[in-house]
């Protein structure tokens, strides 16, 4: 059995290549991958390809798009687990997940709740149409309704675990139904101070520490003014919060 785990370590120059190389290395026997703050469709691609008997895909990076996911995703029909957070992909292609990954067990996918304010169940009917074997759903900061709620518990008979934490769209009463169907119900009020992702906190600390290794890397004259864009970002996140 073989596990990669890979997230971009500050300072690498080409950490796609390294990534490369490890896929490389596990000869076909990979079984676990997670991948955050670095990704492309040909990644992607290129570890599907290498890869087919995958059981657990997990993604955190915004430069997949949707046609270099179904691609690869097609390609692995043995994924038990999935994860695509923070990644802007339409319900098409997470229907075409479902129905290429039959033995889908674990769904993760998470949005950033304050760009999610427009209603839109695409997503919750794509997964209740495509994966009735789902017993793990985390959907923190998903723009679904009460439709889209109520389409995933029909259509999701073996869900036990269902976190709604920041789905600033539900309202009205779901919580009777909810608990009569889930055994471990996140609701959308609940903290996500703990382990959410894209969390205030998260978003916080994620910043002040780039922010810091910016600020070192480009020193400054006395009474002189740099500007750069990649810090004038970071500073606006955290005046945010």
């Amino acid at each position: 059995m073989r596990i990669l785990s890979y997230n971009k370590p500050v300072l690498v120059n080409n950490p796609e290549a390294i990534c490369r190389n490890a896929v490389d290395r596990s000869e076909g026997g990979l079984l676990e991958i997670n991948i955050g703050d670095f990704g492309s469709d040909s990644l992607l691609t290129y570890i599907a390809e290498r890869s087919s008997n995958l059981r657990s895909l997990r993604l955190m990076c915004s430069e997949i798009t949707d046609d270099g996911f179904v691609q690869a995703v097609v390609k692995l029909p043995m994924l038990e687990e999935l994860e695509v957070s923070g990644i802007s992909l339409s319900g098409e292609s997470m229907k075409l997940a479902g129905l290429s990954c039959p033995n889908l067990k674990t769904l993760m996918l998470n949005r950033l709740f304050y760009l999610s304010s427009d209603d839109d169940h695409h997503d919750a009917i794509a997964i209740a149409e495509s994966m009735p074997k789902l017993r793990h759903l985390q959907l923190c900061g998903n723009k679904l309704t009460k439709t889209g709620l109520n389409a995933i518990l029909d259509g999701c008979p073996h869900l036990e675990h269902l976190d709604l934490r920041q789905c600033i769209n539900l309202v009205g009463n779901l919580e009777k139904r909810c608990f009569e169907k889930i055994k471990d119900l996140r609701r959308h009020n609940d903290s996500t101070s703990a382990d959410y992702p894209f969390s205030f906190e998260t978003y916080y600390f994620h910043w002040s520490r780039q922010l810091a290794i910016l600020k070192n890397a480009l020193p400054m004259e006395e009474g002189a003014y740099n500007f750069d864009p990649i810090v004038e970002e970071a500073e606006y996140y955290l005046k945010l919060y």
